[in-house]
């Protein structure tokens, strides 16, 4: 009761965080204690708050996916699948947190409804990392320990990676995704975002619906971990994230792990492909919002993500059936390059959160900013690789960095296992 009393009151005296609360939390709240009084818990996340991103519905609340158009829209009439499965052990949404608009940045911004700022920017605000910067800005700040966001280009790995957290971006077909409102339904997919690993893995068991998990972790000698050294001819890739990317390796080693530093072919043609080509996730942006961007209220939009889902109107047409065509063979090849045992291991973001107040003003330099912000991430989505990001230590300013570790398409739990044991290394290089 007391969790969801405070994160409420938390939640409320704060700003850009937060869209709208859940009218029914507190209640919820006192049928959990309610069973743990008599021993009939429904598991062990009973009662625990969460904060859910505003593109999934909540029975009751509105979904507006960052957006002042959808302000009119009615209230849900049930709850997305995942919120019923984790409202069936016990957990508790307590609001909606705010986000790109439309889930169409990487970077978080959002002029409707305030841009929420990480609370170790002491100095000038840093962006919060998209599109589910207000799901991450809630748990970096306390209010809730889990929130749970979707990704399609990288909008849990990035908001996670720019704020010191755990972000999971799942395979496409591991949640059900009734009652998430879509972006790019090709690539669209749900994570938790939390402090840890081990966190990590009891909201994905809760998304699914189970009150009782027992991963383990993997034992690290029998893991192989390849490092994609072709990402490091990028000239954006700042000193400090390879640094902390490289201490990070020696750790591994020294835990007997195997690591291998190589070009992974299927990675790099893929970051190729999406810059001559474009981004698929676009192209299906564009079907699904061109009657909004279109429209005479299409001024109301962001207009960054307005410009951002035009941009995608130039996009030659053919180029969709040559994206889905080569997705399926580079899917294939990354399999083949990482086998079943191997866990691929990039930076999650090239640099760390940049200042918010140049963002806000300079539209040029948002787009390009986007851009380098999603370039490592855009590859794993366009390829449906389960992605972890963990921090792994912070720059010269005190700013997080980031690794993401991935693997090929339905190896979710493997990955999940995998991050545990190397959670376990880097908590144990903090305490020595």
């Amino acid at each position: 009761m007391e969790l969801v009393s405070e994160a409420i009151e938390a939640s409320r005296r704060t700003d850009g965080i937060f869209i709208s609360l859940i009218d029914d939390a507190l209640e919820a709240a006192e049928q959990a204690a309610r069973r743990r009084r008599e021993g009939l818990p429904l598991g062990p996340l009973d009662g625990i708050p969460f904060a859910v991103k505003d593109m999934l519905d909540v029975a009751g609340s509105r979904t507006t996916c960052g957006s002042m158009m959808r302000l009119g829209a009615p209230p849900s009439l049930e709850d997305a699948a995942v919120i019923a499965a984790m409202r069936a052990v016990g957990m508790i949404p307590i609001g909606k947190t705010n986000l790109s608009e439309f889930a169409f940045s990487g970077l978080g911004l959002n002029p409707h409804f305030g841009t929420p700022t990480a609370s170790f920017c002491h100095g000038a605000p840093r962006v919060p990392g998209g599109s589910s910067s207000g799901s991450a800005i809630a748990v970096q700040r306390g209010i809730v320990a889990a929130a749970i966001g979707t990704d399609t280009a990288g909008s849990v790995r990035v908001p996670a990676a720019f704020n010191g957290l755990v972000g999971f971006r799942a395979s496409t077909a591991r949640y059900a995704m009734g009652g998430v409102h879509p972006l790019a339904v090709t690539l669209d997919t749900l994570g938790p975002i939390a402090h840890t690993v081990e966190d990590c893995v009891l909201l994905d068991g809760a998304m699914r619906g189970l009150a009782h998990v027992g991963a383990h972790a993997a034992a690290l000698d029998r893991v192989r971990f390849v490092v994609d050294t072709s990402v490091f001819d990028d000239t954006a890739l700042q000193s400090d994230v390879v640094a902390n990317l490289c201490s990070v390796v020696e750790r591994l080693r020294r835990c007997g792990a195997c690591v291998e530093e190589r070009p992974v072919e299927a990675f790099t043609r893929t970051r190729e492909l999406i810059a001559s080509q474009g981004w698929l996730g676009a192209i299906e942006a564009w079907s699904l919002h061109r009657d909004v961007v279109e429209s005479e209220y299409g001024d109301r939009l962001d207009p960054r993500v307005r410009d951002r889902l035009l941009a995608a109107k130039t996009i030659d047409p053919r180029a969709q059936g040559r994206l889905r065509a080569m997705r399926v063979d580079l899917m294939r090849n990354i399999e083949h390059e990482l086998g079943e045992h191997s866990v691929l291991i990039t930076p999650t973001v090239k640099h760390v959160a940049p200042p918010l107040a140049p963002l806000t003003v300079d539209d040029r330099l948002f787009a390009a900013l986007n851009v380098e912000t999603l370039a490592l991430t855009m590859p794993g989505s366009f390829l449906d690789m389960p992605g972890i990001a963990m921090p792994c230590g912070v720059d010269r300013d005190g700013l997080p960095t980031s690794l993401l570790f991935s693997v090929p398409q339905g190896h979710d739990d493997r990955l999940l296992r995998t991050c545990l044991a190397v959670e376990r290394v880097l908590q144990a290089s903090q305490i020595h």
